[in-house]
């Protein structure tokens, strides 16, 4: 593995060799999405949230996003 996609940012939670995925962010914290962004911000896309929603929408499916949207917008507005 070349890069470690959740360092960039900034939780303590990294991704080592071994088992990958073994100690990615809790789904739905929000950090997952960020890291995408921030990778594909990286890459020079025109708009990393787009990108980060996209995948989102492709791993997981079009209603379980729209709950995990809904409740960072829940945890944010507190």
């Amino acid at each position: 593995m070349g890069t470690d996609l959740f360092s960039e940012v900034g939780g303590s939670t990294t991704v080592t060799g071994g088992n990958p995925g073994h100690n990615k962010p809790k789904l739905g914290s929000g950090k997952r999405f960020k890291a995408v962004e921030a990778k594909a911000k990286a890459s020079g896309a025109v708009n990393p949230a787009a990108v980060a929603a996209a995948a989102g929408i492709k791993k997981y499916g079009q209603a379980k996003m729209t709950k995990m949207a809904q409740a960072g917008k829940r945890r944010k507005k507190k």
